[in-house]
């Protein structure tokens, strides 16, 4: 599950192949897993019931196994999930290294494979999805589907995500989940990807954004998307550093040791805001630490499809 530490998503070009790669590892390990007992095995047919059309009879399986089963269409889903990924600027975080050719994660990268990890069980499962993505607005909403053509479109999106790192786009999480809550098929699976890092005087509206998307009927994982070393954690070198806003292009010169116990304990007071809320309203939180494998956000949305099946 490290295979962002071996390959730059953004220099390989082939974010399809990764995700495969990621899914295949997953599901290998799943075998091996207290989670053994959940399906893998994606069928196309299903067993025909008596009343449906004899049309959609598979009759070269019938001659193999002497057993009726339809064929399933792609219109015929199972749930619909709708991914949101948060693409403001400090989603670039953390930016490129010096080193030229140096593999490096940032969350945007990190979120975006875990969509296409994804969406490639769904397309599978011949569950359907869309994409969101927000800035400081709704950029781009896609209504749930389960076509290829569809799977290949958001592909391409994302891979414009990672082409384009974009400085200087602020975040307006609360006003993007409230379109989101009413744009997308009500009970839904909505998954998102997110760093959740808003004004600290819009956290009141944050929350009622996350209870909007409840009220609708909608299921909903929230993967809490961090570099937790340097993020959470506040880990830099005592010495001074110029630290700078990405999305807003504000600079503080400081040195790293004066300010950790007050940082580390104004982000740990949000996050566990965020979690209260996330727990008062039945929400799956999940911490996606970047330098971390993909497993643990596959397990939860692999727990939650199990739920709701």
């Amino acid at each position: 599950m490290s295979i962002l530490k071996e390959y730059d998503v953004r220099e390989t070009g082939n974010l399809e192949l990764l995700a495969k790669q990621v899914v295949e590892g997953f599901i290998i390990g799943l075998h091996k897993s207290p989670f053994h007992g959940f399906s893998v095995e994606f069928a196309e047919h299903r067993i025909y019931n008596p009343g449906d059309s004899i049309k959609d009879i598979d009759w070269k399986v019938f001659a193999r196994t002497d057993r009726l089963y339809t064929k399933r269409y792609e219109e015929e889903t199972n749930l619909r999930c709708q991914i949101v990924i948060d693409s403001s600027s400090s989603m670039y975080f953390p930016e490129a290294p010096v080193t030229k050719g140096k593999p490096y994660v940032n969350k945007l990268a990190f979120s975006t494979l875990a969509a296409a990890t994804i969406m490639n069980l769904l397309k599978k499962q011949r569950d359907a999805f869309g994409l969101s993505t927000f800035t400081d607005d709704l950029d781009k909403h896609t209504k749930a589907r389960s076509s290829t053509r569809h799977y290949n479109l958001i592909l391409a999106h994302l891979n414009k995500l990672l082409d384009n790192p974009r400085r200087n786009k602020t975040t307006s999480i609360a006003k993007s989940l409230h379109q989101i809550a009413e744009a997308t098929h009500k009970r839904s699976l909505v998954v998102i990807f997110s760093d959740m890092f808003e004004q600290t005087e819009q956290n009141d509206l944050l929350f009622s954004a996350l209870q909007h998307l409840k009220y609708n009927k909608h299921e909903v994982i929230l993967f809490h998307v961090v570099d937790k070393r340097h993020e959470l954690d506040f880990e830099f070198e005592n010495r001074p550093y110029i630290f700078v806003d990405i999305e807003t292009g504000e600079k503080v010169r400081i040195q790293s040791n004066q300010v950790k116990e007050y940082y580390i304990e104004q982000v740990q007071k949000y996050k566990k805001q965020l979690q209260m809320k996330c727990l008062q309203y039945k929400i799956d939180f999940v911490e996606a630490d970047v330098n971390e494998g993909f497993k643990k956000v596959l397990n939860a949305y692999l727990v939650k499809r199990h739920k709701l099946m």
